[in-house]
């Protein structure tokens, strides 16, 4: 165990009633001023693991700390230097932005100067200073999410958790709060743990990325790096015919190794050391033509496929 790691998982595992073992004895540490993505789709684990982190869930095995304090030992320790903003909205609808928010540091124990003093550099740092007095009913899901992030940063956290931040936004409002996240590790010096299926917000916010599968941890880098692991070049071969029967001829010639893969119709081949005039030569030597090829970059959807065998569902 790293003891200089602001977060450190060891051996975590939660199994609910009835047997279903959603978080399966997992591994990690994050770094002080580190963002920090679990990537995967619903069921994954994200969400239990994220609950675990911030005492809402009790540990079946294994441990957990923020910034030293154990979550099942000392949860009190640990909440006291983590916020946390849910999938699900926790407002008070009936209240104001900003009424919202000194209630919030109120039940943090920020006293009402430093409470003010706060909320002068949030609020127009969130873009709010026009909604802050309005009733939250009248927020739209984006303002909503602005201000959620804001009252999780009332308290000054050292550990900020965003579990699917930006779940059920329009593409417009998904890329304006992406920037303002971007912004949080620079503006208030914390660490940041976020969970995500959104394949190119975890490459986007993430210095590391933990790849969850099933409830475990099938990956675990720098985005970048994780994609190196593909090569610079991606080939993608649509083939009249047998698709496995396809790959296996590749993989024969040495054009692709194991992490090419065959979905439908698709042959998707990480070229490496190898160019596309040599794939398409070895797959001349079979009785399958190509119907459409093309070629393009890697991407984190290639990674996770690489590492599950499974696509990461748009709408998870």
């Amino acid at each position: 165990m790293n003891d200089t790691a602001t977060i450190n998982v060891r051996h975590l595992r939660k199994i609910y009633p009835g047997g279903v073992e959603a978080v399966k004895g997992i591994d990690f540490e994050v770094g002080a001023g580190e963002v920090f993505g679990l990537l995967g789709p619903n069921g994954a684990g994200k969400s239990t693991t994220i609950g675990m982190l911030t005492t809402t869930i009790a540990p079946t095995s294994g441990t957990a700390t923020l910034g030293g304090h154990d979550v099942a030992r000392d949860p009190l320790g640990a909440r006291a230097i983590s916020s946390v903003v849910f999938q699900e909205a926790v407002v008070d609808g009936g209240l104001s932005g900003r009424r919202n928010l000194e209630l919030h540091a109120r039940l943090w124990g920020v006293s009402p100067s430093q409470t003010q003093a706060r909320l002068a550099e949030l609020v127009p740092a969130f873009g709010l200073a026009e909604l802050v007095e309005r009733p939250m009913d009248s927020f739209s899901g984006g303002q909503r999410r602005r201000l959620e992030i804001a009252r999780a940063l009332v308290s000054r956290p050292q550990v900020l958790f965003l579990d699917e931040p930006t779940v059920g936004l329009d593409s417009r409002i998904r890329h304006e709060l992406l920037d303002l996240i971007a912004g949080l590790r620079e503006r208030f010096d914390m660490t940041i743990l976020l969970s995500t299926h959104y394949l190119e917000e975890a490459r986007q916010l993430c210095d590391r990325v933990a790849i969850m599968h099933e409830g475990q941890i099938v990956g675990l880098d720098s985005p970048n790096r994780l994609l190196a692991e593909l090569g610079n070049e991606i080939l993608e071969l649509r083939v009249d015919g047998d698709a496995p029967a396809a790959l296996a001829a590749l993989r024969a010639s040495g054009i692709a190794s194991s992490d090419a893969y065959a979905i439908g119709s698709t042959v998707t081949v990480p070229l490496h050391d190898h160019d596309v005039a040599q794939a398409l030569a070895a797959l001349s030597d079979t009785s399958l033509s190509p119907a459409a090829v093309a070629t393009r970059g890697p991407t984190l959807d290639d990674v996770y496929l690489r590492l599950t065998g499974e696509q990461i569902p748009e709408a998870a």
